[in-house]
């Protein structure tokens, strides 16, 4: 028969054992099919491989989602933008959040390059939803502990969750490749299509050191505007239209049209996301603007590509976002690393 005092020494013995090899939670990164090929890209980026899991459907079109491999205790990170179909890829990502929580995963975070519904951010005609709260609500009651985000439309959508949301910048990356291309200096001017992105397009405009210019524009209904004014000197210059999200091509193109009108020498855009539905790719090819240039949150399906569009990967972005937000590192160190 085994003493009290042996007991407590064996016990204690056998709980700092323990302590010493207690494993940090694991990085796990899987993906639904919003953008599997940006997904494996990160995981590259990471040297990992993406976890296993089907997400599939079943015979009457609900969601299936099985995890093939334990998460007890993992760091879950699951890439799915919200781009079109915009309600299959965000039932996938809720489903899988509640299947990940279930499985007693220790942290989930949504990672959503493309926000879906995020212009959807106020009210503004009578009777109108709020989508985008609607969205945060509906992520947070699956069980998200944290939310990574890429150029989100409308800053005031972080303050739709009551966990933390983190809003990584694009721009840094956009601005670069156009320096690298040599359109930087006096001789360069980035215009905002609307006064709604005069400050994405002032930062723009430092990262490049160019001038600013900034549009008047009048939206009468949804996915239609007009423009109505330039503010700013575009004359003997190339220019650069700077948007975070080209849906439509109407404002863009008409944009570029107006430009080369003033007497801009060439007109070249870049966004974030590059939705390109309805008749954008032909508005867009039947424009004067020179290369656009866009990021991957969105995939583009062969359809939508064409000569002048040019894609920017942001897998090493994310990975290092990634991984800070895993080693509980703060994440504006990245976002000053990017503005410099």
């Amino acid at each position: 028969m085994l003493s009290c005092n042996r007991v407590e020494r064996e016990t204690s013995g056998i709980f700092q054992e323990a302590e010493g090899r207690m494993p940090e939670p694991s990085l796990k990164v899987f993906t639904g099919n919003a953008n599997p090929t940006l997904a494996q890209a990160v995981a590259k980026e990471l040297g990992i491989s993406l976890g296993e899991i089907l997400v599939g459907r079943f015979s009457d079109g609900e969601v299936r989602v099985q995890i093939h491999e334990n998460v007890r205790g993992a760091d879950v990170f699951i890439i799915q933008p919200t781009c079109p179909p915009v309600n299959e890829n965000l039932m996938e990502l809720l489903i899988m959040i509640d299947a990940f929580k279930r499985a007693s995963a220790a942290r989930v975070v949504a990672v959503i390059p493309y926000y879906g519904y995020a212009r959807q951010d106020r009210k503004v005609r009578p009777r109108e939803p709020i989508s985008a709260k609607l969205i945060a609500n509906l992520l947070t009651v699956a069980g998200a502990d944290r939310i990574l985000s890429i150029d989100l439309h409308a800053g005031q959508i972080q303050g739709f969750f009551d966990i933390p949301v983190d809003n990584i910048p694009a721009g840094p990356l956009l601005a670069r490749y156009f320096r690298d291309k040599g359109l930087t200096g006096d001789g360069v001017v980035v215009v905002s299509p609307d006064v709604g992105g005069v400050e994405r397009a002032t930062l723009f405009a430092r990262m490049v050191q160019g001038g600013l210019a900034i549009f008047a524009k009048h939206r009468p209904d949804a996915n239609r505007s007009e423009m109505v004014a330039i503010i700013g000197d575009v004359k003997g210059k190339r220019t650069i239209l700077v948007d975070d999200i080209v849906d439509t091509a109407g404002t863009i193109t008409q944009a570029a049209a107006a430009l080369m009108e003033e007497g801009a020498t060439e007109v070249y855009a870049c966004c974030t996301h590059a939705v390109l539905s309805g008749p954008a790719v032909e508005r867009l090819k039947e424009s004067p603007i020179k290369e656009l240039v866009v990021t991957d949150t969105i995939p583009l399906s062969p359809e939508k590509q064409f000569d002048r569009l040019k894609v920017l990967s942001i897998a090493p972005l994310l990975a290092k976002a990634i991984l800070i937000i895993h080693e509980n590192r703060s994440i504006s160190s990245l976002i000053r690393e990017t503005m410099e």
